[in-house]
């Protein structure tokens, strides 16, 4: 048997390919905070910015950036069109049956935002849920989506939105009272996106952690057979993840010291 894994993991020339052609092709979807492009067509954000120190370590001098839709990001990935996807996306069990992440890189925080004034007075997800009558917009198939059902937010009072510019448009013409999703796109939205008839509710209190162990934090991802590349990629973002150099990167985007990992890995958040 050990012959058998040996013989498996040397024809693993993932990483090796990469080396030899200095080059690695990375795909994003368009989700600012987390990947987006610039009027300079440069590709940004809290996940490409990351992935740009962490290929420098690993040696190589030229990324190829390709870009798709966020539902095709694995497909495409699985189909060979990129060797690494950098988009901000949460590690679930559902996505870990098809690739496999990173250790974590980030981990979100929550966060509402509601109309001027913040008239229903809401600062916790435990409110929305005990507030009668209240309605929330999420993104469907969200992290928020799945908190606030695990909180007790029944069904009808979700306002399951495609996008952030329909979630916004839901609660700016009253039909959700707040609009539920992390805090760094909620930081982003306010600072760079006209919402004058809206703001983030302050102070917040982010949920029990009983209800969000294993939930928000995010990673690359990669095919599951190339492990010689992740191991190096990981190995590459050793001593970048939670240090000072780590926050700099991702401060502009929205991120604070609060959305660092810390020291959970990739395991225990799919095991929590």
């Amino acid at each position: 048997m050990a012959i058998l894994v040996g013989l498996f993991v040397a024809r693993d020339r993932s990483f090796e390919n990469i080396q030899r052609a200095d080059r690695i092709r990375i795909g994003y979807a368009v989700e600012a905070p987390f990947a987006f492009t610039r009027e300079n067509r440069r590709v940004t954000g809290e996940s490409p910015e990351v992935a740009r120190a962490v290929v420098e370590r690993m040696g190589i001098s030229q990324i190829t950036w390709i870009q798709t839709e966020f539902d095709q990001l694995i497909p495409d990935l699985r189909n060979g069109r990129f060797d690494v996807i950098a988009a901000g996306m949460f590690i679930t069990p559902e996505r870990a049956r098809w690739v496999a992440f990173s250790e974590p890189t980030f981990h979100v925080q929550q966060g509402l935002l509601v109309r001027i004034g913040n008239p229903h007075n809401l600062h916790t997800y435990e409110q929305v849920v005990q507030t009668a009558g209240i309605r929330v917009a999420v993104l469907d198939s969200s992290i928020e989506q799945r908190m606030l059902q695990q909180i007790g937010l029944a069904p009808e009072r979700l306002i399951r939105a495609p996008d952030i510019p329909t979630a916004r448009v839901a609660v700016e013409s009253d039909l959700a009272d707040a609009f539920a999703i992390s805090a760094p796109t909620l930081r982003w939205l306010v600072k760079y996106e006209y919402v004058p008839q809206l703001e983030v509710a302050t102070p917040f209190v982010q949920p029990d952690p009983a209800h969000t162990d294993g939930l928000g934090y995010g990673g690359f991802a990669f095919r599951q057979e190339d492990r010689a590349l992740r191991t190096a990629w990981n190995r590459a973002m050793d001593t970048l993840i939670n240090s000072r150099d780590h926050l700099q990167i991702i401060a502009p985007f929205g991120f604070t010291e609060a959305e660092l990992p810390g020291a959970i890995t990739t395991q225990e958040v799919l095991t929590q």
